[in-house]
């Protein structure tokens, strides 16, 4: 084998070394020997460094089961597939996690789709059906069958030949779990529990009746935080009439809090939800379009909101320069309580005092940072215009006050606004993230525009008469 190749902080490169071992000319028993001792994660991400004639040797290499062990790691699983004739891309996609598999098919043509179904196995279909007969928000799109169930009433004798059984098809045999005769989801049994009970014990006598579960019509966003908290290697998934459905593992559950992080991402983004590199381009344009017509509609009250001051702009061209300024920063303090409320709004625990309490932080913070910044740009500003413009001092101290002045109300009220908002969203059930950072940013805009022409129009038309 070539030498090892280090990666940097000494870490050995094991992409690197795999791709050498798949290019090398290696006879083909020997190069899968070499491939395998790699761990699949590893190897998965090799690909990514091969050409496609490459991994079309790779692909040729390796026996079925082997690679699609490796598949489930990839991050270009669509790809890869892709690359593939249709007979291995099959037998590939009938060995793989269900839910990876519905993924994959939701990403394809509605006619391809049709064909891979169709010449996959009855109970791979049977499988993808249930999985694809839920919302991609609801639990059930993301559970697995990949468990042991065993039926209640049986020995412990019995109960061990079950799991031999059933083992040689499902690899998630850390929790067993119990049914009844309906298939009525009774209780967990934890692996070592079973293996150290002796013939004699009863099996109620170690299955967990408490053990937690969540219903598969469930959204994922109600009830990620719950799952996180129970720490366990897998979660069951109940029906409607308390059959069980599948598990969520461990795996499942991280995928899940990736995908919500993702998501709010997304919806703090101004998207209604996150987008892939292989969407078509009208499902992207749906994603972006409904808060763009929002926000155009918001833009347009703005807009009118400055016409109504046109008298300000008309005396004292000079307030106009200033706009920008004002509104950025409001933009930008209504973004990070923005961000700062979401994330607190995460702890599902969190009291109606102590929300009042984030309210009045984020206020206080609001007002300082405004006061630091509108008595700088009092200064500033001033000194720009009486120095660098040849202002009279009345004339640009009167419109350095303003600024500083609408400085602080509108870093005030922006910070207000980004975190009350939120709050208010989680109180109708509506996400949070939905507040959106363009919507803060656009609202908090409107907050701004008026402050400054009002305190201009206020204080340098009626109070000064400049």
């Amino acid at each position: 084998m070539a030498a090892e190749i280090m990666a940097p902080m000494g870490h050995p490169d094991y992409k690197s070394e795999i791709a050498e071992i798949i290019r090398s000319s290696l006879a083909p028993k020997l190069k899968k020997e070499r491939i395998l001792s790699y761990h699949e994660n590893d190897i998965a991400a090799a690909l990514s460094l091969l050409t496609r004639e490459e991994r079309s040797k790779f692909y040729n290499i390796l026996d079925i089961d082997s690679l699609s062990e490796i598949l489930e790691y990839a991050d270009e699983l669509y790809d890869y597939l892709e690359e593939m004739n249709m007979k291995k891309r099959i037998e590939i996609l009938s060995r793989l996690e269900t839910p990876t598999v519905v993924e994959y098919l939701k990403g394809i043509e509605k006619k391809e789709r049709s064909s891979i179904i169709a010449l996959m196995a009855d109970d791979a279909r049977s499988e993808i059906s249930l999985l694809a007969s839920f919302d991609e928000d609801e639990i059930g799109s993301k559970m697995t069958t990949n468990y042991i169930r065993i039926s209640s009433g049986i020995s412990v004798r019995q109960a061990m030949r079950e799991l031999v059984d059933q083992a040689a098809e499902n690899d998630n045999i850390s929790t067993l779990y119990v049914v009844d005769s309906d298939g009525v989801y009774y209780g967990a049994i934890d692996l070592k529990d079973l293996i150290i009970a002796r013939d004699g014990t009863a099996l109620e006598e170690i299955t967990r009746t408490s053990y937690p579960y969540v219903y598969a019509s469930e959204l994922i966003e109600d009830c990620i935080e719950r799952i996180k908290s129970y720490s366990e290697d897998s979660i069951p998934v109940l029906g409607e009439d308390n059959t069980l459905q599948g598990v969520l593992t461990a795996q499942d559950i991280t995928q899940m809090s990736d995908d919500e992080i993702s998501e709010d991402y997304a919806k703090l983004a101004g998207l209604t939800a996150e987008e892939d590199l292989h969407e078509p381009l009208g499902k992207s344009i749906r994603k972006r379009l409904p808060w763009l017509v929002i926000l155009l509609g918001l833009g347009l009250i703005v807009s009118a909101v400055v016409g109504l001051f046109e008298k300000v702009v008309a005396s004292l061209t000079l307030v106009v320069c200033f706009q920008s300024l004002i509104l950025d920063m409001a933009g930008n303090v209504g973004t990070q309580s923005l961000a700062v409320t979401i994330r607190v709004l995460m702890d599902e625990q969190l009291t109606a005092g102590r929300k009042m309490r984030f309210v009045l932080k984020e206020a206080r913070v609001g007002f300082c940072n405004g006061a630091i910044l509108g008595i700088m740009s009092f200064v500033l500003i001033g000194l720009y215009l009486f120095w660098g413009k040849g202002e009279a001092a009345t004339v640009a101290f009167s419109v350095s006050f303003c600024t500083g002045a609408a400085l602080l109300g509108a870093m005030l009220l922006s910070s207000l606004s980004g975190t009350a908002i939120p709050i208010l969203f989680k109180k109708l059930r509506i996400d949070p993230a939905v507040a959106s950072g363009p919507f803060i940013t656009t609202l908090n805009d409107l907050i701004a525009v008026v402050i400054y022409y009002g305190l201009a129009w206020m204080f340098i038309l009626h109070v000064l008469h400049l």
